[in-house]
């Protein structure tokens, strides 16, 4: 298989995640997602390719405020106002890795996100739980 036809069976094996996904996995999808991007930026970043390190910060920030909107404030509690303290941070500090092209920020990023998805994780049984319960 060419690079051609890996990268198109990698873009069907997406869309065949995101569409058979329940709703736990796509957040984790979008956690994921952030995550990628934000490494991805970091390459360019460190490659001095500063078009493709802002495409993709600005791709992981649009993804983190996917994530943020998504958040019920009213029936959430305190979980969901921290998330929402941590989206915030997260994309506060990814617009000033991008101004200074400070890999240190986007690190700082990646560990939040890393935690953030290694909770969601943890409440997967849970959540499905919920949701067959509710849904």
């Amino acid at each position: 298989m060419g690079l051609t036809g890996a990268l198109a069976y990698s873009k069907m094996s997406t869309v065949t995640s995101v569409e058979s996904a329940d709703p736990h996995r796509l957040i984790q999808l979008l956690i994921e997602g952030a995550i990628e991007k934000i490494n991805k930026a970091k390459y360019f970043m460190m490659k001095d390719n500063i078009a493709k390190k802002g495409e993709h910060i600005s791709w992981s920030i649009s993804i983190i405020d996917g994530l943020r909107s998504s958040l019920d404030l009213s029936q959430g509690g305190s979980v969901a106002q921290n998330l929402d303290s941590l989206y915030d941070f997260c994309t506060y500090h990814l617009c000033q890795a991008n101004l200074e092209n400070d890999i240190d920020k986007l690190d700082e990023v990646l560990a939040v996100m890393n935690n953030i998805r290694e909770g969601w994780e943890g409440i997967r049984e849970q959540a499905l739980e919920e949701w067959k319960n509710n849904g």
